[in-house]
């Protein structure tokens, strides 16, 4: 027997492999106990709500609105059993800024990684969280976002880890912004000729809550001039944010703003930014912050004022100019009444077209020091144009001249499958002319409907660059949060006027911070950079509904070779529900 056969089989090695065995198993146990599967059962329906004390019609889950907060810890495992109740529409829920890795199916983007689920059907998202941070969902099949269909997720750390920062308690702000003519009145406008704009929202809401026509300030100081319905009103009354002096609290702030961007400030009180889409910040303090559609953010704020006061939370509109008033509602110095009138004014918003501002702001957000930092080196880059423009009379958004419409079949399926006439297979185009002129309208505002898609080679690494132009009318830009589903992605840049490459080495490689959304600021260009890491189909768009829906997207695909068994679920529509009927074992 050699020396180490004699050692395998020594009674003090046996136990050494017990042990070790046992204490693997250990390991294993208390991983599965730490991870859960939290289950939800949702029905979406329509319901009577006075989100501003106007009531009108909102999407709700099982009769609330905003929608139930989601709340589970890092490895989670999230269980949605989804019903439509709508009866005359389909519906999708997306997980904003979760990533789906390996659940492609569950990102919930209508005819791109599923079928819309029809009246009275059912469909059961399972997905992992697998990374902390502030997150919310929404609806992705025509405007329903804007028709109140959404909702906050929050990821705390997995148990036995630790955030980068302390707080004492925290609070949850959901933003949005809401309209009294409904989705379906604005839906036809937006695709009418002539060109029926939906015009600035009646409110801004904060957590489902505000005042329309009425000054909360007049309200508490019992003003005769004002007629306000909030008292006895649940459903407007503002949600007052209780605190107890000198403590540190984390505000979990996340925009689900169909149009508006938005300015957020505390009266008399520093924020300091901690986190922005579920990634970590280099700790910096500021007095108000921009916040765009789609962005999330945590900033922490002590509570070292006069402890005998209330004080203002104030939400306005940036980057349009106003007609909606601020949103307003009171942090609430604990032994105060909650309905205690703060004697300190209103924060000052920056004006709606101060852009120094707002860049500011953009330009301090850098990574936690020891964040992942990017690759040197880009393997592909693709340059999109955003444009505003005409197909046959009808005002659209377009990228690279292309004003996207979705198919019949979802591009998961068709892809995966190798279905031909699903959807153009012609790769939209990658870059623009170098004489088109940024600063000015189109010379040739025409445009075309596409449905091609961006295909990358599996673990690439892609540059976007993100250029911003004039619209149809001179002296019009606008500003445009884009969100990309199934990654996250590193903000290189931002600049002025059109891209060349000479701005490549204005690039941040050393701690650009790691988003899901981003900006393009009027006239200006932004570039970002990501790894095509995680297969299935992935939407890139505008998060203003509006633009959306009138063609401002692009679709990537990538690895879709490595996906394995898709739910039949996800797929019965179009001509992947034929082919599952004719060939149910596929």
């Amino acid at each position: 027997m050699s020396p180490f056969s004699f050692f395998l089989v020594h009674p003090c090695f046996k136990a050494l492999r017990a042990l070790l065995i046992l204490c693997c198993f250990s390991v294993l146990i208390q991983f599965t106990l730490a991870s859960k599967a939290r289950h939800f059962k949702w029905e979406v329906g329509y319901l009577f709500w006075s989100p501003d004390c106007v009531e009108n019609v909102v999407m709700g889950i099982n009769g609330q609105f905003p929608g139930p907060t989601i709340r589970a810890k890092a490895g989670d495992t999230i269980v949605v059993e989804l019903t439509n109740k709508l009866h005359t529409e389909g519906v999708v829920i997306h997980w904003h800024g979760i990533r789906q890795l390996g659940t492609p199916w569950a990102d919930g983007t209508a005819s791109i990684s599923q079928c819309v689920i029809n009246p009275e059907e059912t469909f059961v998202y399972r997905f992992k969280v697998d990374k902390a941070g502030t997150y919310f969902y929404h609806g992705h099949y025509g405007m329903q976002r804007s028709a109140g269909l959404y909702g906050s997720l929050i990821v705390d750390v997995a148990e036995g880890e630790k955030e980068p920062f302390h707080y004492d308690g925290e609070i949850n702000l959901l933003l949005s912004d809401w309209w009294h003519q409904s989705v379906h009145d604005q839906e036809v406008g937006l695709s009418s000729n002539p060109f029926r704009w939906i015009g600035e929202p009646q409110s801004l809401l904060i957590n489902g809550r505000g005042q329309f026509n009425c000054s909360l300030a007049a309200h508490f100081s019992n003003s005769s001039s004002i007629q306000c319905k909030i008292r006895g009103n649940a459903q407007c009354a503002p949600p007052r944010l209780h605190v107890l002096p000198n403590k540190t609290y984390r505000l979990r702030v996340a925009s689900t703003t169909s149009l508006a961007s938005l300015n957020l400030a505390v009266g008399n009180h520093k924020m300091v930014v901690v986190e922005a889409d579920g990634n970590y910040l280099q700790p910096f303090a500021v007095d108000d912050m921009d916040i765009y559609s789609g962005e999330t953010y945590s900033v922490l704020i002590t509570t070292d004022q006069n402890p005998s006061m209330n004080y203002w939370v104030s939400v306005s509109v940036r980057g349009r100019h106003p007609q909606t008033p601020p949103g307003l509602t009171i942090l609430n110095y604990h032994p105060n009444s909650p309905s205690k009138l703060p004697t300190s004014p209103l924060p000052v918003s920056p004006r709606w077209d101060d852009y120094v501002h707002s860049k500011s702001f953009t330009n301090k957000i850098l990574a936690l020091q020891g964040s992942p930092r990017p690759p040197v080196h880009y393997n592909r880059q693709v340059f999109l144009l955003n444009t505003q423009n005409k197909i046959n009379g009808y005002t659209k958004w377009s990228i690279n001249n292309i004003s996207l419409v979705l198919p019949a079949t979802p591009y998961l399926g068709s892809i995966k499958f190798g279905l031909k006439g699903a959807f153009d297979h012609k790769s939209p185009p990658e870059n623009f002319s170098n004489h088109y002129d940024v600063m000015r309208p189109p010379i040739n505002p025409n445009s075309t409907h596409g449905s091609g898609i961006y295909k990358f080679n599996f673990n690439s690494t892609v540059d976007v660059i993100l250029q911003n132009a004039n619209a149809l009318s001179e002296n019009v830009s606008e500003i445009h949060p884009w969100h990309l589903h199934g990654h996250d992605f590193w903000v290189l840049g931002y600049g002025e006027g059109k891209f060349s490459e000479k701005d490549v080495k204005k690039f941040n490689l050393k701690n650009p911070p790691l988003r899901n959304s981003v900006v393009i600021f009027p006239y200006g260009w932004t570039a970002i950079r990501f790894v095509a890491d995680n297969p299935g189909v992935w939407a890139f768009h505008c998060h203003i509904e509006p633009h959306l829906h009138m063609g401002m997207g692009v679709v990537f695909s990538e690895g879709i070779e490595r996906i394995k068994k898709i739910p039949n679920e996800a797929l019965g529509c179009g001509l992947t529900g034929k082919m599952l009927m004719n060939n149910p074992h596929t």
